[in-house]
């Protein structure tokens, strides 16, 4: 369950969900964090039944649209979090060539000694902020908000240009990123 106020009711809806890193934290600069994040959703859709019409990893979030087949989107979202904070945390530790790793690794200390949830660290915020897709307009509106966060953050001109989004796949109309993914109607 999200927290913060916002829950997912409607188990079979298809949501948009966005998450970000505490303090936002721009984390997701380096690829081997990203891949992180890459491989825990592919994970997710394999092994947990996650259906992913849409993502966008960007410097210290990511944006998600997506369902459940079993209907435990909130499960799924809160294993994958906690898996993937483990292990970014774990990857900082170990890359010695991360300039900010003791800055990043302070913060999240902090935030974890803040937070009774956790032993030692809090990578991402608590809250998800699950929006249900409810109409064809409200979906459209979603789509190009998740791909176009690129373009606005100045990254790319286009956005199908940008790797860690599924902008290429809408733009080519057939599953050629990172991620497979399946396509919303509308």
């Amino acid at each position: 369950m999200a927290e913060g106020g916002y829950k997912i009711r409607n188990k079979e809806g298809i949501h948009f969900i966005s998450f970000a890193v505490v303090e936002w934290v721009d984390v997701f600069t380096r690829k081997e964090y990203r891949d992180i994040v890459v491989e825990s959703l592919k994970y997710c859709q394999k092994e947990r039944g996650l259906q992913i019409y849409s993502w966008c990893i960007m410097s210290n979030h990511v944006h998600l649209i997506v369902s459940a087949k079993q209907n435990d989107l909130s499960d799924i979202l809160r294993d994958f979090k906690k898996y993937t904070a483990k292990e970014i945390i774990k990857a900082i530790e170990k890359h010695n060539a991360e300039s900010r790793r003791m800055w990043m690794l302070e913060i999240f200390r902090k935030a974890g000694t803040s937070n009774s949830r956790n032993a030692t660290y809090q990578f991402w915020r608590q809250d998800n902020q699950p929006k249900e897709l409810f109409s064809v307009g409200f979906s459209n509106e979603k789509l190009d908000y998740v791909h176009n966060n690129p373009v606005t953050a100045g990254i790319v001109e286009k956005a199908e240009e940008y790797l860690y989004s599924s902008a290429r796949d809408y733009y080519e109309g057939k599953n050629v990123g990172l991620i497979a993914i399946e396509f919303l109607d509308g």
